[in-house]
């Protein structure tokens, strides 16, 4: 249960100063001035972002758009330093092993923002496949809408979107005048994730969604007014401000977007990437570490590869096995309607399995459908998308339709496992469940614990008995392959001068995956320096512990439990894990010996 915040934090510090406090009263009031900082924080974060307030259910703010003027985001990093001045004055001996925890976690996340802003971060405000503009025609399916006023509000924020827009254009200009840009090589093709939303009639736009069809909560007498109202938002506000967008980055950005590739060339460059590795893996790791490790994982998974080529009994080189894989017509969907019904196919398939590997299981159901079409030509192969709280929306387990041929379907339970269950949707489900755990833990996603859960999800399936023959078990080796690669191919085109043909050329040939994902994963690394080692560090650490516990505990070990272990506390960084399951051992352990 979380402590009384019920005494001014001013007060609850005098306590601890002056007061010869039992050491349970002490805890007691150590942890309630802790808990008054995170409420403190947690309501100036949700006032300087609405969006993030309206996806977490609060619903004050849904008529505006954040603010990224540089003035306020130097005026939010001021007040995020006033917070980390406020828990110097924590004692953290006396809390609890809870409150240790996520003293920890909160003082990451405020320092992280910081420096994220030091090293210039906002001025590069997207990625080779996602970006502020992106997620934004899905604006009606995370707001709710069922009053009038519910509406009008969504009207407002669109008629703020063009202000939201000019203020990241100002900033990606400071970038464009320091070097804080993205290389050209990614950006061919990206312009279209903005022009397709410039439309001629109101009507055709995303963002026209919710006029179509009223709900039934809704006055009839006001169809017509927010129809009009929302058609002339859209004219007169969103469809210029993609229009001034598109604009700017070809005229603008385009041209001086930088030659190289690697972070290092980026302004403070080494220390900046040093900074995103251990951001993303949670360790104290470097570069050349990392692409050790990576190295390594990619010989061991190579021979079970081989293994499984000499099983087939196929005749030929591991290229021609792999050319045999992306040309053979068996392994790819001929329609989309095809492709998508596999995946759903596998995902309830799945969903029978969770009962048998998992003591708790979320109440927020899921939903198969194809990544959206603008986003489509640039996106990852599958992704998945949360839903806000409160609203009526499940999760989605995207599947990207675009390019069918470049699809295998012998990659797809893998795919499946990491994106739907026992991956993404289980974890943020159950993490957005947990009423018990402070808020900024409730909605925080920590890479290298979610993505390291999802990898180790591919990995589940074996013991769930999920991939019916060699080729499925194949792909789910170049899926994991593909995430020790990663290690090799970021830090390498980041921290040692690779340029992007060698990303493609090694992802190619030690993977299964199509030309076209390597080219497309390729420039995501490139445009999202250090993101990728969450998914195969947090995987060595996550099936580490299980080895551990496994060892330790014999027949007492139950998988179940071990689960639990690690998702019920939510997102953390992997040496809270580790400290997690250590607690997880000793418990058992003892209830063994009862």
């Amino acid at each position: 249960m979380r402590r009384s915040r019920c005494l001014p934090l001013a007060l609850s510090l005098l306590a601890l100063a002056t007061l010869p406090l039992h050491a349970e009263d002490d805890e007691e009031a150590t942890s309630a001035a802790l808990h008054d900082i995170f409420d403190r924080e947690w309501e100036a974060r949700l006032r300087d972002d609405p969006l993030l307030a309206t996806r977490v259910g609060r619903d004050e703010w849904n008529h505006l758009m954040p603010s990224v003027a540089l003035g306020d985001l130097e005026a939010f990093v001021g007040v995020t330093r006033g917070f980390l001045d406020e828990l110097d004055a924590v004692d953290v001996e006396a809390l609890g092993d809870q409150d240790r925890i996520n003293y920890q976690i909160f003082r990451s996340q405020l320092e992280d923002r910081i420096t994220d802003f030091r090293y210039g971060a906002h001025q590069i405000p997207f990625n080779a496949d996602s970006g502020f503009h992106v997620y934004l025609p899905r604006l009606a399916k995370n707001v709710p809408l069922h009053t009038t006023s519910d509406f009008d509000n969504y009207i407002a924020r669109l008629r703020g979107i063009g202000t939201y827009f000019d203020q990241h254009i100002e900033n990606m200009r400071a970038g464009i005048a320091r070097g804080m840009v993205l290389p050209r090589a990614v950006l061919a093709g990206y312009d279209g994730t903005m022009s397709s939303q410039i439309v001629a009639d109101a009507g055709e736009s995303l963002f026209f969604e919710p006029f179509v069809e009223f709900p039934s909560t809704l006055p009839e007498s006001e169809h017509e007014r927010l129809r009009r109202q929302g058609a002339a938002a859209i004219t007169d506000v969103v469809v210029p401000a993609y229009e001034r967008l598109l604009a700017f980055f070809l005229d603008e950005y385009v041209p001086a977007a930088r030659e190289t590739l690697g972070a290092s060339h980026l302004p403070d460059g080494e220390a900046y990437y040093a900074y995103r590795v251990r951001h993303f893996t949670t360790l104290d790791l470097t570069p050349r570490q990392v692409h050790e490790i990576g190295l390594a994982e990619v010989a061991r998974i190579r021979g079970e590869m081989d293994a499984i080529i000499e099983s087939v009994g196929f005749e030929g080189s591991f290229a021609d096995f792999l050319e045999f894989l992306r040309t053979d017509p068996r392994f790819y969907a001929e329609t989309p309607e095809e492709l998508l019904k596999e995946a759903a196919y596998l995902a309830k398939s799945m969903d029978a399995q969770l009962p048998k590997l998992f003591k708790t299981l979320p109440r927020l159901p899921y939903g198969v459908a194809p990544v959206p079409d603008h986003i489509a030509p640039k996106y990852t192969g599958g992704r998945y998308v949360g839903a806000a709280k409160g609203s009526t929306e499940p999760g989605y387990y995207w599947v990207n339709t675009y390019k069918l041929d470049s699809r295998p379907l012998y990659t797809l339970p893998s795919l499946t496992l990491h994106e739907a269950v026992p991956g993404h949707h289980l974890q943020n489900a159950l993490n957005n469940e947990r009423e018990d755990l402070p808020n900024f833990r409730q909605y925080s996603y920590i890479s290298a614990f979610g993505e390291g859960w999802g990898l180790y999800s591919e990995w589940l399936g074996l013991e769930a008995g999920f991939y019916l023959d060699p080729y499925e078990n194949f792909g789910r080796l170049t899926y994991e392959m593909w995430r020790a690669a990663r290690l090799v191919v970021d830090t390498g085109v980041h921290a040692m001068g690779w340029s992007r043909q060698q990303v493609i050329d090694y992802l190619a040939a030690n993977t299964a995956l199509s030309l076209h994902e390597c080219t497309t994963e390729t420039d995501r690394y490139i445009s999202w320096p250090a993101q990728a080692l969450a998914y195969k560090i947090g995987e060595l650490k996550i099936k580490e512990l299980r080895r551990t516990a496994e060892a330790a505990l014999g027949e007492a070990f139950d998988v179940r439990e071990f689960h639990d272990a690690v998702l019920l506390n939510g997102s953390v960084p992997l040496p809270v894990l580790e400290q997690e399951i250590e607690r997880f051992i000793e418990r058992s352990a003892t209830a063994a010996e009862r």
